[in-house]
């Protein structure tokens, strides 16, 4: 910028000279600001032409500040090609991978319509090109509660449908926002899972079902055989109330599984009503405390007794006992379990708290899982069955409602169910 501003007044000088000899010097410092200016515009002219025509040839012939100018935006130019064809590669090599893809990937604009989508995606869920380009994605998948899922949500879990053109298929949905509302939807076909899960809901269901027979002919027998205590040898005795005691434990573990095969098959689900949350819980504390008799636990009970929910009555009862159950059992004598039912902040919560052994940081991800025990040893000793935790997980889901878990190894553990706010009822 310094040099261009000598130039000038090197023009000027030279002017003024040429001016002074001819006697006006006004009108020639005039003429030569002039003659400069229409110099600096026909550079201009030649800037203007040069990006117009977007032409990649050498950049245009000139000196001075007008140089610099030139060779600054050709070199913009040519850095700008270099990442818009880099950007363009990587495009086009993210396009190649997905496409690849045996899971359907489509990609839906803010208002909802079809804006790309993969191969894959016309042979899952039947979109055609370019037909099916820019229309609603809820107009080419019209599953009510499809449509229900990808508008409102919650999309942190994913969706399970059978699939509209091939019946005998399942799918599942997943859909992540991103940008300005967009969505990115993934469909995978889990028939082959979906399969092996009912195959396995259906083992668990029929064996459960063919064990109870003879197990309650097994407890007859032996119920009959104790009850003879004089014509008992006394070195049965012992032997005969072990098995009693297996037997028993057995018929929880069956019912337990029936249980959760019932929660599991959507056809037997029963209809929501409004459930006396209040009377259940004084009547669980009152089972805790007979339960417990011999431990001389003291079991407190703090309830909104007007604060009701909407839900399945015998499935909450089962979810709730269980809590408070495995409350009693590991808790050390003379202990003390608190039951709490409340709501606050849009939501509506039952905790169970104790004071008893903890469990370990480690254990707490997997406690809901089937049959997994922290302490398997303590478990046996206490009769449980592995399975309360995963009970009271279906329940919950069933409910729209989660599980939180916290404990500190040897100080206690806390247990509570939050439920979304809708469920309240007063």
């Amino acid at each position: 910028m310094k040099q261009e501003a000598s130039r000038l007044l090197y023009f000027l000088l030279l002017f003024g000279l040429v001016g002074w000899l001819f006697d006006h010097p006004g009108w020639a410092l005039s003429l030569g600001f002039l003659t400069y200016t229409v110099l600096h515009l026909r550079q201009l002219e030649k800037l203007y032409r040069w990006l117009r025509e977007g032409s990649d040839d050498d950049i245009p012939e000139a000196t001075g500040l007008w140089g610099e100018v030139f060779q600054n935006i050709y070199k913009l130019q040519r850095d700008e090609r270099r990442s818009r064809d880099n950007l363009i590669g990587i495009i086009e090599r993210a396009r190649s991978s997905v496409s690849s893809l045996r899971e359907a990937v489509v990609l839906v604009d803010g208002n909802g319509n079809l804006e790309w989508w993969n191969p894959a995606a016309e042979r899952i869920l039947g979109l055609q090109s370019p037909t099916d380009l820019g229309q609603p994605v809820t107009n080419l998948v019209r599953d009510p509660v499809f449509i229900r899922y990808f508008e409102q949500g919650p999309h942190d879990v994913p969706l399970q449908l059978p699939s509209a053109i091939h019946p005998a298929h399942h799918l599942q949905f997943s859909v992540n926002r991103f940008g300005s509302n967009d969505r990115l939807m993934i469909v995978e076909d889990i028939t082959r899972l979906h399969n092996l899960e009912e195959m396995r809901k259906d083992f668990v269901a029929n064996v459960s079902h063919e064990l109870r027979t003879p197990l309650t002919v097994l407890s007859g027998y032996l119920e009959t055989m104790l009850s003879m205590e004089e014509e008992t040898p006394s070195r049965w005795k012992r032997a005969l109330q072990q098995m009693d005691a297996q037997a028993g434990r057995m018929t929880s573990l069956v019912n337990d599984l029936l249980l959760l095969s019932r929660l599991e098959n959507d056809s037997l689900k029963q209809e929501p009503r409004i459930v006396n949350v209040p009377a259940m819980l004084q009547q669980l504390k009152n089972e805790a405390i007979a339960y417990g008799l011999e431990k001389h636990q003291r079991v407190i009970l703090e309830c909104d007794d007007s604060l009701r929910l909407v839900g399945l009555e015998d499935d909450l009862r089962s979810a709730f006992s269980n809590l408070v159950t495995n409350a009693v059992k590991y808790t050390q004598a003379h202990g003390e379990i608190q039951m709490r039912w409340w709501a606050e902040n849009g939501f509506v919560f039952f905790s169970v708290k104790d004071d008893g052994i903890g469990i370990d940081a480690r254990h707490i991800p997997r406690l809901t899982e089937r049959f997994y025990r922290a302490d398997a040893a303590r478990s046996t000793a206490t009769g449980g069955t592995g399975l309360g935790l995963a009970i009271v997980k279906h329940v919950l889901l069933e409910h729209k409602a989660r599980l939180d878990i916290r404990s500190t190894l040897g100080k206690g553990s806390t247990f509570t169910c939050v439920f979304p706010g809708s469920l309240a009822a007063h």
